[in-house]
């Protein structure tokens, strides 16, 4: 897959963690974002070694909340239980996803900043497909800001 993502400002700099089930994958992430000409800031983990996804989750998203990161990208084995360890973080959009239409809609309608991939059930091509949507597209705003206004709010007080 060519590189043709373009970066602009602090949107070239990519924070980025999984657990240990997903380590393989983040490296063909990883090495394609620096294709890319991301600045890729990975928080773990290191190896293989058993680690547990919501202390990842955390590590990625306090730093996208904090404004330091305007995106990240999170891993696990599915997908599936760090997304749901980021979406406890106030201010987080985590979408996991698992194809191109995914990524754009996870963007474009959620105003998605944090990005979740299944290590063990996606594959590295579909994965860099995913990566590029999703750090391409824009938010479409209209109809989709009064949607993420009633998210914030739930988040807020536990009404919309």
């Amino acid at each position: 897959m060519a590189s043709s993502l373009t970066t602009t400002g602090g949107e070239g700099r990519i924070i980025i963690g999984c657990d240990h089930g997903a380590y393989d994958l983040k490296l063909v992430v990883m090495a394609y974002l620096r294709e890319c000409n991301y600045d890729v800031v990975d928080v773990g983990c290191f190896n293989n070694a058993r680690v547990d996804y919501p202390d990842i989750a955390l590590a990625v998203c306090t730093r996208v909340v904090s404004g330091e990161f305007k995106m990240g990208i999170v891993l696990c084995g599915t997908g599936i239980g760090i997304s749901i360890a980021c979406n406890k973080v106030k201010g987080i959009r985590c979408a996991l996803c698992h194809d191109h239409y995914t990524a754009i809609m996870a963007r474009q309608h959620n105003d998605a900043n944090v990005l979740a991939l299944g290590g063990r059930v996606t594959g590295p091509e579909v994965a860099k497909d995913i990566v590029k949507a999703f750090l391409a597209e824009k938010f479409a705003g209209l109809q989709h800001t009064a949607r993420l206004t009633k998210i914030a709010n739930i988040e807020a007080t536990g009404s919309c």
